[in-house]
């Protein structure tokens, strides 16, 4: 009986336990129902307003560039367009989504998936078969905790193997390479798809599955166009791809500016120089999102605004002309005898009055090809010699010396060293002025005008004490001239010059004729221009107009600005000192006497319509090129550089001209490549002139007319 009992009671509590169960949950539900109905009622409103937000984000897209125009209007940068598809990727995109767009996108367009990496394959590889990359790893739950996201999925990429990564279809491929397209710009920033070659047919079909594709759209896109003709292609620079973007060394400026990291951006030279000017300003779209970062609309806010256009000093029709000239020297050169490492030659050639530009010229020969080595006018030093030798003389002016001065022509010989004599002159002795020794351009003169500079006297057989302060006296004048210092012209690159660092006397004097330091083409047409502006150094500049863009292709817009002369200095003499020189540079020109007194330029210029004045030189160096072996040990052969300065006409100079021919030839026979080629460069530029002015609508009445300024 008792056990019967105890079972009945025990029955009896289990429905009251039950009840309270019953009773606990139906508070909590209660508890629950009236939290929500507090959330709904006081709140509700809120969090509808959360759902339903909105954010509106600034999106920017690229304009075309500014065109880059020479003197007379000739376009030589233009800007190509193309049918462009993009991506944008919102904020909240996930890999899968962006890979479903990829697998509809590749139905429709044909891609290039020749720069598709292995890598890239290996990636879209795991996010196809996320299941087997996990399971190649051979790693626990616990272990692929312990390494970390990163070390986890460089686990995935070197477990995927070659049979998994050879699965991979053509089709797979293509997915691939869009899916990397779409990666590779930031959220909310447009990527071009494809960007080359996009048919009007899939321009079709991207366009009426639009709301299929998110993120995806039609634009017009543009790429840099260099005209084929011009041999300014290197000067001219170059824009970076969209891939390549803002260059890592200038990164934080650029985006300090606005730009995006994906953004195309001028890389070198003219594109470079005058980035601010040419890229214009974005069009702005205001992108609206929802609250899961999905954008819902797009609006322009802004059109956005072409980049200005640049208006160059360069002639490119001289230009070209120049190019064709070096090309014939050295060909012909090429033909004379000591010519073997000839290979090169350089031409400057700007308006002397303003610093204009007109032709930055050089040319490299090889193996029987030229290449344009336009460059080189600015950034290769070499010794030239007796071109400087007006420079010399302007020394000895600021010195003390007086116009007319005269010094002993004679060869120097020191004790144990080689005698150094004027090429005209190896035993004699004979006094000249300042005129003739520029005519016949006497080492001996400027040397001797070195030795009153350094306050020493020359002894025959004796030994010389020069100060290392002497050096500095001639290098400052000479600097004030732009030899051995930067020239100010607006590109980068430019090189400073070759400054010896011996301190011998012998080296003194070489200086003093142009046998040791080095300079540059454009240096060596600053000099000659500063003698032709009486002392007033310019800055030699590149560009001459900003005007602004015009969707015509044979027009120009208004002006905007110009370049105006830039002096850098002015030598403190009086202009006599400077006619001085210049009746110097007119004799060697075209002072025909006879024998080694006429001057050394006569034969080519003398009885010309046009009156040039310049100076020749020769210099004495070693070869110091590519064709070398200079790890042997054996010493570089010696060669010889020629060179030129000169300006026309004498009495009005519209140009000025340097020329200069490193290791023009060795040996004994001079095959005067420079005279040759400043005789065409002249004749090339007046011919020019005078075609231009037979035009009863002449090229630059055209182009310089009040329409196009207004």
């Amino acid at each position: 009986m008792k056990v019967k009992k105890s079972r009945s009671k025990r029955k009896a509590h289990i429905p009251i336990r039950l009840n309270i169960l019953f009773f606990i949950v139906f508070i909590l539900f209660a508890v629950l129902i009236l939290r929500l109905g507090f959330l709904q009622i006081v709140y509700g409103e809120d969090y509808k307003r959360e759902v339903e937000q909105t954010n509106s984000t600034t999106v920017t897209k690229n304009v075309p560039r500014g065109e880059i125009y020479d003197r007379n209007f000739k376009k030589l940068v233009a800007n190509k367009p193309e049918n462009t598809i993009t991506y944008t990727r919102s904020t909240s995109t996930k890999s899968a989504d962006m890979l479903k767009t990829a697998e509809k996108l590749s139905t429709m367009i044909k891609v290039d998936t020749k720069s598709l990496t292995e890598r890239d394959q290996i990636d879209y590889w795991i996010l196809k078969h996320p299941k087997e990359a996990k399971k190649n790893t051979k790693l626990t739950e616990k272990e692929q905790s312990e390494i970390g996201n990163d070390d986890y999925y460089k686990k995935q990429v070197e477990s995927v193997t070659k049979a998994q990564l050879d699965s991979l279809t053509q089709q797979d491929k293509n997915i691939a390479f869009i899916y990397r397209q779409f990666n590779a710009g930031y959220a909310l920033t447009p990527v071009n798809v494809k960007s080359k070659d996009v048919t009007d047919v899939e321009i079709a079909k991207v366009s009426e599955n639009l709301g299929d594709l998110p993120g995806v759209d039609t634009a017009k896109d543009w790429i840099r166009s260099y005209d084929s003709k011009t041999t300014l292609r290197s000067i001219l620079g170059s824009v970076t791809s969209e891939k390549q973007g803002l260059p890592d060394e200038s990164l934080q400026k650029y985006l300090a500016l606005g730009y995006a990291r994906n953004d195309r951006v001028g890389q070198s030279y003219v594109e470079q120089q005058y980035e601010s000017l040419l890229r214009g300003s974005k069009a702005e779209y205001s992108s609206e999102t929802d609250s899961d970062g999905n954008v819902i609309s797009t609006v322009q806010e802004y059109a956005g605004k072409k980049g200005s256009d640049v208006i160059l000093t360069i002639d490119a029709d001289l230009q070209s002309k120049t190019d064709e000239i070096i090309k014939e020297a050295l060909k012909y050169g090429k033909t004379t005898p000591g010519t073997r490492l000839l290979d090169r030659a350089y031409v400057v050639i700007t308006n002397p009055k303003t610093g204009e530009i007109l032709t930055l010229s050089g040319q490299q020969y090889k193996k029987g090809k030229f290449e344009d080595d336009s460059l080189g006018t600015f950034t290769s030093s070499y010794v030239m010699g007796s071109a400087i030798k007006g420079a010399t003389v302007m020394a000895g002016y600021t010195y003390g010396k007086q116009p007319g001065y005269s010094e002993i022509d004679e060869p120097i010989i020191l004790k144990g060293t080689q005698k150094k004599s004027s090429w005209f002159n190896r035993d004699n002795s004979f006094a000249m002025n300042d005129i003739s020794a520029l005519r016949q351009s006497s080492n001996s003169f400027m040397m001797k005008t070195a030795l009153d500079i350094a306050g020493a006297t020359y002894v025959k057989d004796g030994s010389l004490d020069i100060p290392n302060s002497a050096f500095d006296k001639l290098r400052k004048v000479y600097g004030e001239f732009g030899l051995g210092v930067k020239t100010g012209i607006d590109l980068p690159g430019e090189a400073t010059g070759i400054i010896g660092q011996e301190k011998e006397p012998g080296k003194y004097l070489d200086l003093s004729y142009g046998q040791y330091d080095g300079y540059t083409p454009l240096q060596l047409n600053q000099y000659v221009s500063t003698i032709a502006n009486n002392g007033y150094r310019i800055a030699p500049h590149i560009l001459k107009q900003v005007r602004d863009a015009t969707n015509e292709d044979d027009e120009v817009g208004a002006l905007q600005t110009q370049t105006n002369p830039r002096i850098l200095n002015k030598i403190d003499l009086p202009k006599s000192y400077f006619e001085q020189i210049k009746k110097g540079f007119y004799e060697v020109m075209n002072n025909t006497s006879g024998g080694t007194t006429s001057g050394t330029g006569s034969t080519y210029f003398a009885g010309l319509d046009y009156k040039a004045a310049g100076k020749t030189g020769t210099a004495e160096s070693f070869y110091a090129g590519p064709d070398w072996d200079y790890t042997s040990g054996i010493p570089a052969p010696a060669v010889w550089n020629t060179t030129f300065v000169g300006y026309a006409p004498y009495d009005d100079p519209e140009i000025a001209v340097s020329v200069a021919v490193p290791w023009a030839y060795e040996g004994d026979i001079d095959n005067k490549l420079n005279m040759r080629i400043a005789k065409d460069v002249f004749d090339a530029y007046f011919e020019l002139q005078k075609e231009r002015a037979k035009k009863a609508d002449g090229t630059d009445k055209a182009l310089y007319s009040d329409k196009k300024d207004k």
